[in-house]
C-alpha cells in the first residue's frame, strides 16, 4: 500500500477561507444596517406588528438585494480598492476572488431578491428592490463616485429604498410616510459617509476619487456635514402626522446628539470616525422608535398646535439648510467643477428641490 501525498498551495485559499470572501463580498454590516430601516417602515405601514413571514420574506429578499448591490459594486471598484489601504484587502482586490464568478455571484444574488419577493410578497416590493440595486450600481458606482462631488448625495438614493420595500411589502403601495422614512435616509447618507470620508481623505484621494473633503477640505466637509445633520433631523420630524410622542421625544434627543457631533467636529475634526459611528446609532434610534411608538401607542399622532409647531420646525430645519448649501456649492470657485456647469447645478440643486417637494406634500396632507 503506497501513501498519497497532498502537496498544498500555500497561497490558494482553502474553503473556508474562499467561503469568508464571497461573505465579505456581500458587506454584511452594511445590510444589517438597511434591514434596519425595513421593518420598522413595515410596522408604520400596517399600523402594528405585520406578521413574521412578511418581515421574514421582506428581509429575505431585502438582504438578496443589498448583497448583490455590495457584491456588484466591488467588481466595479476593484482598482479603486486596490489604491485604498482601507480596502486593498476586499477579496477582489487582494486577489483572491476573480471578477467573472464574482460578477455572476453578485447577479445571482439580484435576481434571487427579485425572484424571492415578487413570489412571497408583492412585484411592487420585488421592482423597488431592485430599483435599489439598479441605481447603486448604475447611477452611483459607474455615473456619479467617479465623477462629482454629489456622488455620496445622490447615490445616496439606492441605499434610502429599504423603508420603500418594507412599506410596499405591508400596503402593496407607498403611503406619503413611506417617502418620509426614505428622505430620512437620504439625507442621514451625506453626513454619514462624509465622516468616514474625512477619516481616509488620503485613501480618496491616491485613488482619485473626488469624494468632498478631497476637492473641498475638511472645513468646507465639516460645514456641509453640520447642515445636513440638522436637515436629516428636520426631516425626521415630519413624519409627526403618523406617529406620537415617544418617536417625537426619540428624534429630539437623538436629534440633540446628532447635530452636537456634527458641529464638534468643526473643532475635532480627527474625531470623525466617532461621530460616523454616532449616525448609525441615529439612523437606528430613529427608526426603531417609529415601530415602538406605533406598536406600544398604536400610533397615537399628533393634533392641532402641536402638530402645526412640529412640522414647522421639520419644515424649517429641512429646506433651510440644503438651500444654505446648494448656496455655498454654486459659489464655489470653477476649478471644483469637475462637470459641465449644467450638470453641476442640476445635481447641487436636485436634494432642496426633492425635499421642498415633500414638505409641500406633507403640509397638503395634514390640511
Amino acid at each position: 500500500m503506497s501513501d498519497t501525498v497532498r502537496i498544498v498551495d500555500p497561497h490558494r485559499p482553502g474553503r473556508g477561507t474562499r467561503l469568508r470572501d464571497y461573505v465579505r463580498l456581500t458587506k454584511p454590516r452594511i445590510i444589517e444596517l438597511l434591514l434596519t430601516t425595513t421593518l420598522p417602515a413595515m410596522v408604520v405601514a400596517g399600523g402594528g406588528w405585520p406578521g413574521w413571514w412578511p418581515a421574514v420574506a421582506a428581509l429575505i429578499g431585502g438582504s438578496l438585494s443589498a448583497a448583490g448591490a455590495n457584491t456588484i459594486n466591488q467588481v466595479i471598484d476593484a482598482d479603486i480598492d486596490r489604491m485604498m489601504r482601507r480596502t486593498r484587502s476586499r477579496p477582489i482586490a487582494a486577489g483572491r476572488v476573480a471578477v467573472r464568478p464574482a460578477l455572476l455571484y453578485g447577479v445571482a444574488l439580484g435576481t434571487a431578491g427579485f425572484v424571492w419577493l415578487f413570489v412571497t410578497t408583492n412585484l411592487l416590493a420585488a421592482v423597488l428592490s431592485t430599483a435599489g440595486l439598479l441605481l447603486y450600481v448604475f447611477v452611483y458606482s459607474l455615473f456619479l463616485k467617479r465623477t462629482t462631488t454629489q456622488n455620496i448625495v445622490i447615490g445616496g438614493a439606492a441605499g434610502a429604498v429599504p423603508p420603500l420595500v418594507g412599506w410596499a411589502v405591508v400596503d402593496d403601495a407607498l403611503a406619503l410616510p413611506a417617502w418620509v422614512l426614505f428622505a430620512v435616509v437620504f439625507l442621514w447618507t451625506p453626513p454619514h459617509f462624509w465622516a468616514l470620508a474625512l477619516r481616509y481623505r488620503d485613501d480618496y484621494e491616491r485613488a482619485a476619487v473626488p469624494m468632498l473633503p478631497v476637492v473641498v477640505g475638511t472645513e468646507m466637509t465639516v460645514g456641509h456635514i453640520a447642515l445636513y445633520s440638522v436637515a436629516t433631523v428636520g426631516v425626521s420630524l415630519l413624519l409627526a402626522p403618523w406617529v406620537g410622542w415617544v418617536y417625537l421625544t426619540s428624534v429630539v434627543v437623538l436629534g440633540a446628539w446628532f447635530i452636537g457631533g456634527a458641529f464638534a467636529l468643526h473643532s475635532e475634526p480627527h474625531r470623525a470616525m466617532r461621530y460616523f459611528t454616532a449616525t448609525n446609532g441615529y439612523l437606528a434610534g430613529v427608526f426603531l422608535a417609529a415601530a415602538v411608538d406605533v406598536l406600544v401607542l398604536g400610533g397615537w399622532a399628533l393634533s392641532g398646535a402641536a402638530l402645526t409647531a412640529v412640522l414647522t420646525a421639520g419644515s424649517a430645519a429641512v429646506v433651510g439648510p440644503l438651500v444654505v448649501i446648494a448656496f455655498r456649492e454654486l459659489r464655489t470657485h470653477p476649478e471644483r467643477r469637475l462637470v459641465g456647469r449644467v450638470r453641476d447645478t442640476v445635481e447641487v440643486l436636485a436634494a432642496p428641490l426633492a425635499m421642498a417637494i415633500l414638505v409641500v406634500a406633507t403640509w397638503s396632507e395634514i390640511l
